[in-house]
């Protein structure tokens, strides 16, 4: 089984998962559509998980320990 840690993220980095998550506004040009705020949050946990060294879909909060403290299954690269 995976080992599964306790993580703590800098106010800089929540904030940019907060700026990932916010929607925007949709210009109809023929590049095509922006991503979805959904998507964007997930490439923003996806850089985070490279940066501290976690599986970013396996981030799980902590009650009580305010958003930045979350656990995540610690990443073995091969």
């Amino acid at each position: 089984m995976p080992e599964r840690r306790e993580f703590r993220l800098s106010n800089e980095d929540l904030e940019r998962l907060y700026e990932a998550a916010r929607p925007v506004p949709m210009i109809a040009l023929n590049c095509g559509l922006p991503s979805s705020p959904q998507e964007r949050a997930n490439r923003a946990w996806a850089i985070l998980g490279a940066k501290y060294g976690f599986l970013w879909e396996t981030v799980e909060p902590i009650d009580g320990k305010g958003l930045e403290t979350f656990t995540a299954e610690v990443r073995v690269d091969a």
